[in-house]
């Protein structure tokens, strides 16, 4: 084995080697992946519960800071991501720039936070399709939506990219909806209601205690919940392994889901603030319904119920495909049984991706059965992991530049740059620290210190005591070539 060459060596011309992943997926897939990812249930039912949390005004500015971390987060992926494009690449990163041990915590964190998530997914959506169907069981709908999924992953990674465009464009096409037809109630257009509706422009920002009435600690606890609306983003790196001209899919695809969360999150949230007051925003099952009956929008209810079984299983499908490539990769440096590196024919990890479905089940039946002891612990391990693996990816961006400065790196060999080096990566860790500390403070929220620090300390122990304090010493593959 061959210890990890200098980042600003020049590309490696080799041909892919046999165990490898395909490269299958564009720009476009990317982006939609990432959406996918990130718009889910927290946007469309829990968007209402922050607007009353924090006011109006608070909950956008709550959301104009959790999209500027995304901002900071994401140029610090992309530089790593085109140097290093390899699938389930954030724990690759972790692993390279700070020590085996790290990139196992963080490899695991990252894991078990999506395994969770398919659970609450498949169960989420099995509730709401008892509105059309009421006499069928939601165990029934867990195990079809359970299959639907598996069968996307299981065929080829263009048709897991082809269907999670599909299904992350649904999604958009309501947020685009809302934001059009809601933006044209906030002066007074309704054309599709049969009752006229007076122009309110922002009147309903200014609540009886002011503009922020939690003021701006309101303003920061909202921020920790929105930080982790925001988490899947990164599912961009994740997916680098199988992307088609890395180099020049991934800066795209990174500039694009920055921009396109930025409008659709901030101008939904300010859509919804201007039209509903802050006490009735918290209380509707999903806001948009409520905005959608404003501007006269027939059957609003059983289409938002279609619009969110869409979102959780487009949640569910690139959590299923992250949940893969991400033991696949750690097979593959040595960290996990090397039966996960089997690959398919159209080069789909398949036993990493039943062990990952099967405890994600798992996950589902101890939210049935043991609700208030094993679930509780996996989901706030799960909440903690979405900071954690995002400062794991700034920390790694940090010392990779240092690193390949020391070693005397050009840096106009490097195919993409995070910009304002130092400063984006220090400032993406502090602000995200400040996060993790705030937690303590929220009563709803510190269980996922009690269990997500804990849990990482255990990986730490684990890795020390199986693998020894420097680990293996892995193999670099032809993939992870860097892009210059």
């Amino acid at each position: 084995m061959s210890r990890p060459t200098d980042p600003s060596a020049p590309a490696a011309t080799t041909a892919e080697p046999q165990r490898s992943l395909r490269r299958a997926m564009n720009a476009r897939h990317l982006v939609m992946i990432a959406l996918g990812g990130v718009i889910g249930s927290g946007l469309f039912l829990s968007s209402g519960y922050t607007i009353a949390q924090a006011g109006p005004l608070g909950a956008v500015l709550a959301y104009l800071l959790g999209a500027f971390v995304v901002w900071l987060v994401m140029v610090c992926l992309g530089e790593l991501a085109v140097t290093y494009p390899v699938s389930g690449s954030i724990h690759i990163y972790a692993a390279r720039t700070m020590g085996p041990a790290t990139g196992f915590a963080t490899a695991w964190l990252y894991w078990l936070c999506w395994v969770v998530a398919l659970g609450s997914e498949f169960t989420a959506s099995g509730i709401l399709m008892q509105r059309w169907f009421p006499n069928v069981d939601v165990w029934v709908w867990c195990v079809v939506f359970a299959a639907v999924l598996f069968t996307l992953n299981a065929i080829s990674a263009r048709v897991f990219g082809e269907t999670e465009f599909w299904f992350a464009l649904i999604k958009v096409l309501a947020i685009v909806a809302l934001i059009v037809l809601g933006g044209m109630a906030i002066f007074g257009f309704t054309p599709l209601s049969s009752e006229p509706h007076e122009a309110v422009l922002l009147s309903n920002f200014v609540t009886p205690e002011g503009l922020l009435p939690a003021g701006l600690g309101g303003v920061l606890i909202t921020s920790l919940a929105v930080f982790y609306a925001f988490s899947g983003a990164e599912i961009v790196g994740v997916a680098a392994g199988e992307t088609k001209d890395p180099a020049r899919n991934i800066p795209r695809a990174l500039r694009s889901t920055v921009l396109r969360l930025l409008v659709l999150f901030v101008g939904s949230i300010v859509v919804i603030a201007a039209l509903l007051p802050a006490d009735q925003a918290g209380v509707s099952e999903s806001p948009f319904v409520e905005v959608f009956d404003i501007v006269g929008v027939p059957y609003a209810a059983d289409i938002m119920n279609f619009v969110v079984i869409t979102a959780l299983l487009s949640v569910g499908n690139s959590g299923l495909y992250s949940c893969a490539r991400m033991l696949f990769s750690l097979a593959e440096e040595g960290y996990a049984p090397r039966a996960f590196t089997k690959l398919t024919r159209r080069g789909i990890p398949m036993v990493a991706l039943l062990v990952s479905l099967a405890i994600g089940l798992v996950s589902l039946i101890t939210s049935v059965v043991a609700a208030e002891t094993v679930y509780i612990v996996l989901v706030s391990i799960a909440g903690f992991a979405a900071v954690a693996v995002w400062m794991a990816i700034v920390a790694a961006q940090f010392f990779h530049r240092r690193q390949f400065l020391r070693e005397g790196g050009d840096l106009s060999t490097l195919a993409y740059r995070t910009p304002m080096y130092p400063l984006v990566p220090i400032l993406a860790f502090v602000l995200l620290t400040a996060s993790i500390v705030a937690i303590a403070f929220d009563p709803n929220q510190v269980a996922a210190l009690w269990f997500g620090i804990p849990f990482v300390g255990l990986c730490y122990l684990f890795f020390w005591l199986r693998y020894g304090r420097k680990g293996r010493v892995p193999e670099r593959r032809d993939e992870e070539a860097p892009v210059a």
